[in-house]
């Protein structure tokens, strides 16, 4: 029997929550599980290096010690992380402006901006700040990451035709440049671009359970061999991605200085965010399969030290990956030994066969990242976001359109700050009804049927929200209109069950509109106020302003309570008799008026 440990160390040492599960049968299936993502490293990591600006061995770096790191300090079992579509497309996107994709400088601001990455990561984990993610909301990914599929299609188009274009930055202008070369396409390279691309198509249709990236390459490969075997490589012009260095990650570090962390802090803000949002999304969604329970901030702890300690590894920002983590669980892994199996296993092949590269022309690998790209873009969700909620859609499409205009990391942060204004907006407008009672049902049943009539003296509404600063002034508006359609209502009952928090300027209106209406002879009532809304009145000494007296849990009691402090020269000239009480009241007519 296993020895208990610690309280603290288990925090410290995440790892030792999963020792209990492994078992002889349990590395047997986690060592399959990591061989199949290791040969499924290998086409991703080359492409994401491409796509990031990166040599293409350093996608492979990325993958080995920052996936091992996050699997001990992470909180999944199934998550695996290294490069990434969408962190290599930010990565490209905030740095080609400084440096030269691919230059030595180039790499050395990618490591400087993985390490500050990572630091933040970590920073948000130790200061249990797993919520942050929260904020960035799904249709801000998916309309992202359909703007980056057209930026990766758009890049590799010269690759794919063999075109010489200026290297561009957004995507309309990369588009632009390549049109006006278009006549100059090489027919040798089209047809490799071609060949991988019809291959990978047919792989994944026709043979789902092989690797359909690995088997589009080799079949580009090939093609590519056979034509410059047949007509010569001085005929056919067609570039290759060259050969790997067949070597471990080389020791590299950060280059910190001030002018590079204030150069580089928009890009690392927004990466952080996106990075941990879609490593704590891939790892919550696996978990609901498996059962598991995801710790946020342990995540975010795990995720920020394979940042911080990647880059002394030549690696550049490491995220959760969902092809491969998806593919991790199918594959039968039954915790993080998995992940790092595989990172293990890609080591060993790229010493074997990294020299192999040498054949694997650019056009194949353009082809490869076309069909990256064409999954990227989550057509059957974003047809049910436009179905469902403009806001959403209105949230998703600016995304979009930032994304192909704007550098990306500006996008991202574009989308969340219109999400988060969206959402604050709506909780700005808490819902308000009138409420009436309704004599066709029995008891105290209120409705919100417009053509049923309301008490002169009492306003019943009932407020769905929370009533804080942003809510406030909605919330006084419809007040005053009420009160201009019926201003002899100055008795307000509030039935409060909808009103799930209160802050300091919620509070003071209420106190203000208590006093308010006690200067006009009627008062402020409330029904079946939340209990941490009513300490929270009480804490402030608001609650003596209404009147502790007028909070009521039952309506009867409510109703009976108020109806005693009505104006009675206006209940007898009533026709209405809207509560049950109005019967003992003499009146000129006993019937309702609608």
């Amino acid at each position: 029997m296993a020895r208990s440990l610690p309280p603290w160390l288990e925090p410290t040492l995440p790892f030792l929550r999963w020792r209990s599960r492994v078992n002889r049968q349990v590395v047997r299936e986690d060592l399959i599980a990591g061989v199949t993502g290791a040969v499924v490293m290998v086409p991703q990591g080359v492409a994401f290096a491409i796509i990031a600006g990166m040599p293409p061995q350093y996608g492979l770096y990325a993958g080995m010690v920052p996936a091992i790191v996050a699997a001990l300090f992470g909180s999944s079992w199934h998550l695996v992380s290294g490069p990434t579509t969408a962190a290599s497309v930010v990565l490209f996107s905030a740095l080609s402006a400084y440096a030269e994709p691919g230059s030595a400088a180039y790499v050395q601001l990618a490591i400087t901006l993985t390490f500050m990455v990572g630091i933040l990561q970590f920073s948000m984990g130790m200061l249990r700040l797993g919520a942050v993610v929260n904020f960035v909301s799904h249709s801000v990914i998916v309309g992202f990451t359909a703007g980056a599929a057209i930026l990766i299609a758009a890049s590799q188009l010269k690759h794919f035709l063999g075109l010489h274009v200026v290297r561009g930055g957004h995507a309309y202008e990369i588009l632009y440049e390549a049109s006006k070369h278009l006549a100059e396409t090489n027919p040798y390279v089209a047809i490799v671009g071609a060949v991988t691309l019809i291959s990978g198509l047919a792989i994944r249709r026709f043979m789902p359970r092989m690797p359909y990236l690995l088997g589009a390459m080799v079949v580009g490969t090939l093609v590519s061999v056979f034509l410059n075997l047949l007509l010569g490589a001085k005929q056919t012009l067609i570039t290759t991605v060259g050969a790997l260095p067949a070597t471990l990650p080389p020791l590299s570090g950060p280059a910190l200085s001030f002018a590079a962390l204030k150069q580089l802090a928009p890009a690392a803000v927004a990466m952080t965010l996106f990075a941990l949002t879609e490593a704590v999304t891939i790892a919550r969604s696996l978990a609901l399969r498996s059962g598991q329970y995801i710790d946020g901030n342990q995540e975010f702890v795990g995720q920020g030290l394979s940042n911080i300690v990647g880059p002394f590894f030549s690696s550049y920002v490491a995220t959760g990956s969902f092809n491969r983590s998806a593919l991790n669980y199918e594959a039968g892994a039954n915790t993080p030994l998995a992940a790092m199996f595989a990172a293990l296993f890609l080591m060993l092949i790229v010493v074997l066969l990294a020299p192999l590269t040498a054949f694997l022309p650019n056009a194949a690998m353009a082809a490869i990242l076309f069909l990256v790209a064409w999954r990227l873009i989550d057509l059957p969700y974003i047809k049910k976001i436009t179905r469902t909620s403009r806001e959403e859609t209105f949230v998703l499409t600016t995304t979009f359109i930032a994304t192909l205009l704007l550098d990306l990391e500006f996008a991202i942060l574009l989308g969340v700050i219109v999400s988060l204004f969206l959402f604050l907006m709506e909780t700005a407008r808490p819902r308000i009804h009138s409420r009436v009672p309704d004599p066709r049902l029995p008891g105290r049943n209120f409705n919100t049927d417009p053509t049923l009539p309301e008490c002169p003296q009492l306003k019943i509404v009932r407020i769905d929200g929370s009533l804080y600063f942003g809510a406030v002034d909605h919330v006084q508006k419809m007040l005053r209109i009420f009160e201009r359609k019926e201003p002899r209502q100055t008795h307000l009952l509030i039935m409060a069950g909808g009103i799930n928090r209160v802050d300091i300027s919620g509070a003071e209106f209420l106190a203000q509109e208590a006093r308010y209406r006690q200067a006009r002879g009627g008062a402020v009532y409330l029904y079946r106020l939340k209990e941490g809304v009513r300490q929270f009145l009480l804490r402030g000494s608001y609650l003596s302003q209404i009147g502790e007296d007028n909070l009521f849990r039952s309506k009867t009691e409510a109703i009976a309570e108020i109806f005693d402090k009505l104006d009675r020269s206006v209940c007898e000239r009533c026709t209405r008799r809207i509560f049950h009480e109005c019967q003992s009241v003499p009146g000129p007519i006993d019937q309702r008026e609608s």
